[in-house]
């Protein structure tokens, strides 16, 4: 039974007058529950709790926070079939899609644990002092990566487990050591509703401060805003379009007293440089490959293959015929919600009615029963280069086809490219040869370049990188998917000549945690010994 409730600490909260609801394109219609917007007093509340809680959580053990996160992923089981269910009807996405993904929820969530046991990522440094070293003695310097303090994080319509309540955010910044508080999507609040009764549930098992997590309903305007600016909100994690990011990024950059970090995935098209090699050999396959990714989920994927660039040759005619053809017979798919789904047919529009762009194949337009068809359009390699606007992002199962009459203007259409998340290259070695200044151009331009492969899905691994250049980020340095993602919620402190007794445990001298250091500029997991 939902209650509709904003989560303050522990404590269930439902002070305002004003409610959501959700509409599920589902059902085609608005689901009875009401869910009360935070108010003002609620969200200052909410940030107070965490400001407290940090305390004393930031020096929770590490083996605590394990625990702690491995509890979550528990609860999140515990849950059972109704989490999926309800994520069903709310955001259109198919229980094998939804399983898959609180799969992947909870194994970040353990990945992040055995992050913490192993230890290392604390980035211990420290360079023993040289007090006979001349012209001057070096003092005693010791640095480690610590928390940055309360984390809000907002929740993203296409992952409702995976990037949303208790998401990669939400997991990287508790690790961490940073209490966080969501605010909550309005187009799936009964599942983070759900999702937050789990964090709950561990926070009561594992014994962690209250204000450790919260969340609050609200729209992404008003309630969004009051995070954003609250001074005890530390920095950002977000996940969503380039509007809604840009507003964050802009309002803790300009807004605020104390300027904040903001994490922001926004936008990308991830483009596809299909070579004449194994357009020739394979092109069939390629076709099915990109067919594939491109309407997999109603083509809902910050991953989606939006862009492909390719020679204007005969393979490569003959795949752009094979791929309209299977995309013409891939049926209308529902999509998140009306919002999203309104979204792409007019963004769609918008790029087909360019004058320099050519239709390949074209749905029929099924907003009404908020569906997304496929399209497959098709434009010259100077008509992309000059003008920027074709690279706006079409969120949904459309892509772009680029027709390069050289090599070298193919190599200028690369370096127009603007950042993003993902690049693919889809050749032989020969092809890898042969093109390889063009694949070092869009290189430049993305965090994650796959070969002969189309990057729908994402690795939660220690390798991986899920960001990019602007505008696909607001930081390019960062990633929000993969153990590296904890690196955005923590800062760098030097302790100089601090006495022994003092230290934090990952700098001491006898190594208690065992973990990997830099020692006077070697790496080394031994404890640190001095002549008596």
């Amino acid at each position: 039974m939902l209650k509709g409730y904003n989560l303050i600490g522990q404590a269930e909260s439902a002070e305002g007058d004003q409610v959501l609801q959700v509409f599920s394109t589902v059902a085609q219609e608005t689901l009875p529950e009401n869910f009360i917007v935070a108010t003002a007093e609620e969200i200052d509340e909410a940030v107070n709790k965490a400001t407290i809680a940090f305390e004393t959580y930031k020096n929770v053990s590490p083996l605590r926070r394990a625990v702690f996160l491995e509890t979550i992923a528990e609860e999140i089981m515990a849950v059972g079939d109704l989490l999926i269910q309800r994520a069903m009807l709310e955001s259109g996405l198919p229980e094998g899609r939804l399983t898959g993904e609180r799969g992947r929820t909870t194994g970040q969530l353990k990945l992040f644990a055995e992050l913490l046991r192993e230890g290392s990522w604390v980035e211990a440094v420290i360079d023993t002092a040289l007090p006979d070293r001349k012209p001057l003695p070096r003092a005693d310097l010791r640095k480690m990566l610590v928390p940055i303090g309360p984390v809000a994080v907002f929740g993203a319509s296409n992952f409702p487990f995976a990037f949303s309540t208790a998401g990669g955010d939400t997991a990287s910044a508790l690790a961490a050591g940073n209490p966080v508080i969501v605010k909550a999507h309005e187009a799936h609040l009964g599942t983070n509703e759900l999702m937050a009764s789990a964090v709950r549930a561990a926070i009561e098992k594992c014994g962690m401060p209250d204000g450790t997590f919260s969340f609050v309903i609200g729209s992404g305007a008003v309630t969004g805003r009051q995070l954003v600016k609250h001074p005890g909100i530390k920095a950002i994690g977000f996940t969503g379009s380039f509007t809604a990011g840009m507003s964050i990024f802009k309002t803790a950059s300009n807004e605020r007293e104390t300027p904040i970090p903001v994490y922001a995935e926004m936008s990308s098209i991830n483009p596809v440089l299909l070579l004449p090699q194994k357009l020739q050999n394979d092109h069939e396959a390629v076709a099915i490959m990109l067919a594939g990714s491109v309407t997999l989920g109603a083509g809902q994927f910050c991953t989606n293959p939006g862009v492909l660039f390719l020679m204007d040759d005969e393979a490569s005619a003959a795949l752009i015929n094979k791929l309209a053809e299977l995309l013409a017979n891939v049926p209308a798919a529902p999509m998140l919600n009306p919002a999203v789904c309104n979204n792409y047919y007019k963004s769609r529009q918008s790029l087909a009615s360019d004058e320099a762009v050519t239709t390949i194949y074209y749905g029929e337009d099924n907003a009404s029963a908020y569906k997304g068809s496929p399209a497959l359009l098709q434009v010259s390699d100077a008509a992309f280069i000059s003008n920027p606007a074709l690279q706006h992002e079409v969120f949904g199962p459309a892509s772009l086809v680029v027709v390069c009459k050289t090599r070298a203007s193919m190599l200028q259409a690369l370096q127009s490219l603007q950042g993003q998340l993902t690049g693919s290259v889809i050749g032989e070695n020969k092809d890898i040869e042969n093109f390889a200044d063009c694949i070092a151009a869009l290189s430049s331009k993305v965090g994650r370049v796959v070969y002969n492969n189309i990057p729908t899905g994402v690795e939660v691994c220690h390798a991986m990188v899920h960001g990019g250049p602007f505008p696909a980020t607001t930081d390019a340095r960062s990633t929000s998917v993969g153990t590296e993602a904890i690196k955005r919620f923590v800062r760098p402190v030097c302790l100089q000549d601090c006495p022994h007794d003092f230290l934090p445990e990952a700098l001491k001298n006898d190594n208690p945690l065992g973990i990997m250091r830099k020692l006077n500029g070697q790496y080394t997991n031994e404890m640190i010994e001095f002549e008596s």
